[in-house]
């Protein structure tokens, strides 16, 4: 399969007053081109710190310690801040989570839409006129399903409803045309039925485009109606891996049991699990399986040894002792898997 992006041990810690906050531990994964990857876990699990190190949008206390992130053979890591600008926005984008905040909230909508446009022409890109510009953001407002888009890109953001906000950084972001779509969170802002609408937009255009999208979320909801791949992230770290019938279906690692068994469902009867505790101080990380201290099911090593990752086939694999292979011999009983499912 053809990866369009891959990201290598990737480590990124924040310097605070308190010390470094270790936000992303060794992440590694390959995105391949035309397919759609969730990123999902807790709030403070580092998904968003692992999206926005991919353009180098990070805070100025933020240090990249190590990893690669190679796109077109290149690593993105390394290359000068004036050609990594003709990178972002071009041919990576992204969506952020509130879209009244991406917003200028005193520019017309169409010409922040033809702002990225323009801005290819400074870059070096091949050249567009303001007319030619203007025309395909109408093109690009009626692709999203604005109404009305000669008279609506005139207007401005705060004479939109937060779901045709949405819609207007959608454009935005597909106006250069990209490679990768980054949707971080887009749809958390938005009410269900908005949201519904707003991830059929997404999958409707990735598909008539051939994206390729990073989808980071916490709502497993949303997840099985995206993804093509999971990856599943605790403290800083990917716990879990495989295409989205593979952790729904036959998940690994006991944090995606607790996250899968704490999603509603009107026909379950019960009380609905809550996972316990909180995650943990990332300036500490704790040794071994930072999940362990909220895991029933830990085992004594999980405090003792990190778990190596164990293949379970080849597009699927989990990071956990409790289900290793080569897990030593423990005194407490091996639970089944149905019994938090």
């Amino acid at each position: 399969m053809d990866t369009i992006l891959d990201v290598r041990n990737l480590t990124v810690s924040f310097r605070t007053a308190r010390g470094s906050v270790r936000a992303v531990r060794g992440v590694s994964f390959a995105l391949p081109r035309g397919r759609t990857l969730a990123i999902v876990g807790e709030s403070g699990s580092g998904k968003s710190v692992t999206a926005r190190s991919i353009l180098r949008l990070l805070e100025g206390n933020a240090v990249i310690e190590s990893g690669e992130i190679l796109y077109d053979g290149r690593d993105l890591l390394k290359i000068p801040e004036k050609e990594m600008c003709r990178i972002r926005g071009s041919r990576i984008s992204i969506i952020f989570q509130d879209p009244f905040s991406s917003l200028d909230p005193i520019m017309k909508v169409g010409h922040q839409i033809t702002e990225a446009m323009l801005l290819r022409n400074k870059a070096g890109a091949d050249r567009i006129s303001r007319s030619a510009a203007r025309e395909k953001a109408l093109k690009l407002m009626e692709e999203v399903g604005i109404p009305d888009p000669d008279i609506r890109c005139d207007q401005y953001p705060f004479e939109f409803s937060g779901g045709m906000r949405q819609r207007i950084v959608i454009a935005i972001a597909l106006a250069a045309d990209p490679d990768i779509l980054i949707c971080d969170e887009p749809t958390t802002a938005l009410d269900v039925t908005i949201q519904a609408q707003i991830l059929e937009l997404i999958g409707r255009l990735k598909a008539q485009r051939g994206l390729s999208v990073i989808f980071i979320t916490h709502d497993l909801g949303v997840v099985a109606q995206t993804a093509d791949d999971i990856a599943v992230m605790y403290a800083g770290k990917i716990v879990e891996f495989g295409t989205a019938e593979e952790v729904f279906r036959d998940p690994r690692h006991p944090y995606t049991w607790a996250l899968l068994s704490s999603v509603p469902d009107p026909d379950a009867k019960g009380k609905l699990e809550a996972i316990p505790g909180t995650p943990p101080d990332m300036i500490c990380p704790p040794e071994g399986d930072a999940f362990a201290a909220r895991n029933k099911y830990a085992l004594e090593i999980d405090f003792e040894q990190e778990p190596p990752p164990f293949s379970v086939s080849p597009t699927h694999w989990a990071a956990t002792w409790l289900l290793h292979p080569d897990a030593p011999e423990v005194k407490p009983a091996l639970h089944s898997r149905s019994s938090v499912l």
